[in-house]
Parts: C-alpha cells; structure tokens; sequence
C-alpha cells in the first residue's frame, strides 16, 4: 500500500456499495456549504442578471461562471465543506470549490443542483505536477454538479455539448482547470466519445452515484485526505495557483 493511500478514508478503496447515492434528485435548498442566502452569493446574483445578455437563468449562470474565473484565483486548497460565500470573499479557491459557488448562484435563481460523486485517478492531474505527481493522493473524490435546466446537465456541458467551442481541446494544463474548461470545453466522464480527446473516463476509477448536494456526498464518503493531513496541507497548498 502507498504512503499516499494511508492518507485517504479507507472506504473509498473498496467498491461503491450497491444502491450507494442512487438519490437522483436535487434542490434549491441553502445548505452549510451552498449558503446561498448569504449576502456574497446575493450579491454576485445581483451582479450576473445585471449583465447576463437575457432574462434567462442559462445566462445569468454564463455570467456568473465569469465572474467566478475572473475574480476567484484557482489554487489547490482541499477544505470541500468551505462555505461558497467565504470562498468568494476571500478571493481564491480550488475548482471544486469555485464550482460550489456556481452551484449556490444557480439554487438562488430557483435553478435545482445535485452533484455526483467520481473517484479519479491521480494521473489525471499528472500534467499539472509533472514531477511530484507521486506524492498525490492516490484517489481524489470528485463531486461534479449537474443543473436542472431542460433536463439534467453536467457542469461541464452546462453551456454546450462535448467537445470545445471555437476549437481547440482541454488538456488540464496552465491556468484552465476543470472550472474554467466548463466554459470553453465540455468533457465526457463517461465514454461516450469512445476514446476521443474529450474522453475523460479512462480516469474514473469508481462512480457513487448522484446526491442532492455536496454536504451530503461529503459526509457520506469523506473528503479526499483525512482531517489531520487536511489540516497540515491546506495552508500550503491553498498558497499555490493552480
């Protein structure tokens, strides 16, 4: 057993169980990391139906998309059940973090979220640490939104279909993360481009279904590092731009 798997919940090293989030609906409700009551989510969608180009919530989620990537530096922090509203405040998160606060703005303008739950290899993130990739977690818990608007849509093709508008592929190198990709590039978790550029499903190592939100995917299997190496790394990591 690696070093790296020590610092990982245990359970997330055997298969799902059978059923396990099969929850598939969502919701607009507030929540301990989706606060969208609070005065910073309120005001960033005040902002985006100011500037969206319509009355649309499609647009006003395009809006807030980026202002997020604009004004929210992406870094490694690792703290999952952070508040979107501190997030946004303090000016730089991580993408799953950054993603909560899209999340929020979408439950505040009546738009239901839930997320899914993917356990991704590390060698996914690889190109972003080409040499210390081997001190990475083994597994990293991924919980990708998906947003009700006519019918359910992963962030990623929130506002297109797979593949990237204008050309071009995403790569998970320089400054375009997986948050910022979901506004250029749509990528496939699930092997329905057959091994094209876009297909990211050699890296799922396991899938737990859909929750209602993050809060409960995370308090049903963990965060990626356990609490002691959470509390050691994140100071540091969160230093770090992605």
């Amino acid at each position: 057993m690696s070093i790296t798997a020590l610092i990982t919940p245990w359970y997330r090293r055997i298969s799902p169980r059978a059923g396990a989030g099969s929850f598939r609906s969502g919701s607009v409700d507030a929540t301990p990391i989706l606060d969208h009551e609070s005065a910073a989510i309120t005001q960033l969608v005040d902002r985006s139906r100011r500037h969206a180009s319509s009355d649309d919530p499609l647009a006003a989620l395009e809006t807030a998309h980026a202002i997020i990537r604009d004004e929210v530096r992406a870094v490694y922090a690792l703290a999952e059940n952070t508040p979107a509203s501190r997030t946004l405040t303090r000016g730089f998160g991580s993408c799953s973090q950054r993603l909560a606060i899209l999340e929020s703005v979408a439950r505040s303008i009546g738009v239901e979220t839930r997320v899914r739950a993917l356990l991704i290899d590390r060698s996914f993130w690889y190109p972003r640490f080409p040499r210390v990739g081997f001190v990475l977690p083994d597994r990293i818990l991924l919980a990708w939104p998906e947003f009700d608007i006519d019918g359910w849509r992963p962030a990623s093709e929130l506002f297109g279909p797979i593949g990237c508008r204008g050309g071009g592929s995403f790569t998970n190198l320089g400054s375009e993360t997986l948050f910022e990709a979901a506004g250029r590039c749509a990528v496939d978790w699930d092997g329905h481009t057959d091994g094209g550029e876009f297909d990211l499903s050699r890296f799922v190592l396991a899938d737990y279904g859909y929750f209602a939100n993050r809060d409960t995917a995370f308090h049903e299997l963990g965060q990626t590092l356990c609490a002691p190496s959470r509390l050691v790394a994140d100071p540091v990591l969160r230093r770090i731009a992605a």
